[in-house]
């Protein structure tokens, strides 16, 4: 047994480049796992500044000078910041609003839809289920307004942070996207200068992560805009609430689309009923999910994340589990990271031993 783990050890960490490479995933690890909360800026500026860089590339291809290309593209970062921060968020939150002062009249309704249940189909369900369900649902509500009071209450100083947060990311935005050579040659120095698996990790990882950030960046305007166009023309109440669920659900492949499904047909079950409208919406939103998952997600993505679903699938789980939010949004691109080491590492790995 321990001939085996000894000759396993000596077939994938006897290259010095291999440890440095566990090194880094290791500690990069520990950093995010206890100070994932304290890098939030750092990471949300990090995501800001993969997006715009391509313009800022762009831009200095057709001659236009270093400082003056970041200057114009962190202005216009800065001019739909201010619109969605005076625009979309208070028409959001107005929605929410609303819809929280309109949930006990949907609850009543819902009950009385209940308790009709016992006369329609006597055959399958009886008073008893019903006030049981009842009196469970009034519970669970109950728990939930106290929950909400109290989530409301402690999250007072976050109010504080978030205020920090909007003055601290727009200057890392700026300074990512002006001195990126700077950083990058800081970080190439502390580095060992033979790093063949790590260049080889790194050259695969930087393509796909950059382009799998602005591609989904992508997908949530279109398909949130899509989703709102629609909405708005049928007249579906909290249009702007659900449109921007719908756009960020997205983030989470497979799992977002069916639960973001619930609330869009509890409120047009509500405001229509089982009508043709609520019969139209439903089709529409199917339409939408199709077409982003079977054109828009091919032709923004193509084959830069080749993960099998179910890999997907077990990434957002684990990752979201282990960093919450950062690490649903990040959880592809760390699943193609694992899955670039797994790749790189044995070749080389052989290369140094054969």
């Amino acid at each position: 047994m321990l001939n085996v783990i000894k000759g396993w050890l000596h077939s994938y960490l006897s290259d010095q480049e291999a440890i440095v490479l566990l090194v880094i995933l290791l500690v990069g690890f520990v950093v995010v796992l206890t100070m994932g909360t304290m890098l939030a800026p750092a990471l949300a500026a990090l995501i800001f500044a993969f997006l715009m860089q391509g313009v800022v590339s762009w831009l200095e291809r057709r001659n236009m000078p270093h400082l003056l290309a970041v200057n114009l593209v962190f202005a216009g970062f800065m001019a739909v910041l201010l619109l969605v921060i005076f625009v979309v968020v208070p028409l959001v939150w107005e929605q929410v609003t609303h819809l929280l002062n309109a949930m006990p009249g949907m609850v009543r309704e819902g009950q009385a839809l209940l308790v009709s249940l016992p006369d329609l189909y006597p055959g399958f369900v009886s008073d008893h289920q019903v006030g049981l369900l009842v009196t469970t649902i009034n519970k669970h509500l109950a728990d939930f307004g106290q929950k909400a009071f109290s989530f409301s209450l402690s999250k007072l100083p976050g109010i504080v942070a978030l205020l920090v947060y909007l003055i601290l990311v727009p200057i890392l935005v700026f300074f990512f996207l002006k001195d990126k050579n700077v950083l990058l040659s800081w970080m190439a120095g502390i580095l060992p200068r033979r790093r063949r698996l790590l260049d080889q990790v790194a050259d695969e990882m930087n393509d796909q992560i950059a382009n799998y950030i602005r591609g989904k960046a992508v997908e949530i305007v279109i398909v949130g805009g899509v989703s709102y166009v629609l909405f708005a023309v049928l007249g579906l109440s909290y249009s702007a609430l659900l449109a921007v669920m719908v756009g960020f659900s997205v983030v989470v492949p497979y799992i977002g689309a069916t639960v973001v499904t619930i609330p869009i047909a509890i409120i047009g079950f509500f405001q229509w009923g089982m009508g043709d409208q609520f019969l139209v919406l439903m089709v529409g939103y199917a339409i939408i999910q199709a077409l982003d998952g079977n054109v828009l997600v091919p032709l923004l993505f193509s084959e830069a994340v080749n993960l099998h679903p179910v890999a997907i699938i077990l990434a957002v789980l684990v990752f979201g589990g282990l960093w919450g939010f950062w690490g649903v949004f990040f959880a592809i691109p760390l699943a193609t990271l694992l899955k670039a080491v797994m790749n790189a590492w044995p070749a080389v790995v052989d290369v140094e031993t054969t």
